[in-house]
């Protein structure tokens, strides 16, 4: 088999092209949550110091 026909045979090859769709996927999931826990962050972070202030 030739370079070229291994290479058509790749790019024809419908099963490689879902793989990189679910890392695509999974790497969107990834920066969203990531994403989520910059922006709730400080948030939770004041809730927990004025919970714990109060305990005090």
């Amino acid at each position: 088999m030739s370079i070229k026909e291994a290479v058509l045979r790749f790019i024809r090859d419908e099963e490689g092209l879902t793989t990189v769709e679910y890392a695509v996927a999974g790497g969107l999931i990834a920066a969203v949550v990531i994403a989520a826990f910059v922006l709730l962050g400080g948030t939770v972070n004041d809730k927990i110091r004025g919970i714990n202030d109060n305990l005090n």
